[in-house]
């Protein structure tokens, strides 16, 4: 992905406002002949999402939870607005929130970028290979994992 930034972001948005912004990308993937953004999948992305902020800056992109469930990491608040909806794609007809600084728009494109032609298994496959899932017990509803634990695994991803 790139290098940390020492630059310190003060801004946390809601994990919902993040969800609608990855959304919207997302839409524009779908006209592309991409995979649609089902509730699976958003969730994956949520995680890539915060644990690439916190390498990156030192904070956390959104101030809820990320969870370790059993089909892989999990923002319950998240989950819980859009679980109606089963396998169907997700839709967001607002605008996306601009980040704060040019830089935390570039990590999160770059993100997105990285994970985004995955599909929503695929994604679960490969959080389950990964510490801050791997290391979160037991699996389920109320297992957080840490920030910390975030930020030291995808830190060893920016190298």
């Amino acid at each position: 992905m790139g290098k940390r930034i020492t630059t310190s972001i003060a801004m946390v948005y809601t994990a919902k406002e993040i969800a609608n912004k990855i959304i919207c990308m997302a839409k524009d993937d779908m006209t592309n002949g991409g995979d649609a953004m089902t509730n699976l999948k958003l969730q994956k992305l949520l995680y890539y999402e915060q644990g690439y902020h916190l390498a990156a800056f030192g904070t956390p992109l959104f101030g809820e939870n990320v969870e370790a469930w059993v089909y892989g990491p999990v923002v319950p608040d998240v989950y819980d607005l859009y679980k109606e909806h089963g396998l169907s794609p997700l839709s967001y007809d607002g605008a996306p929130i601009a980040l704060s600084s040019d830089e935390e728009e570039d990590i999160f494109i770059q993100v997105f970028d990285a994970f985004r032609d995955f599909s929503a298994i695929g994604l679960m496959n490969r959080t389950h290979s990964e510490s801050p899932w791997l290391n979160a017990k037991p699996k389920g509803r109320g297992t957080v994992i840490s920030l910390d634990s975030l930020r030291k695994y995808f830190e060893t991803q920016l190298r």
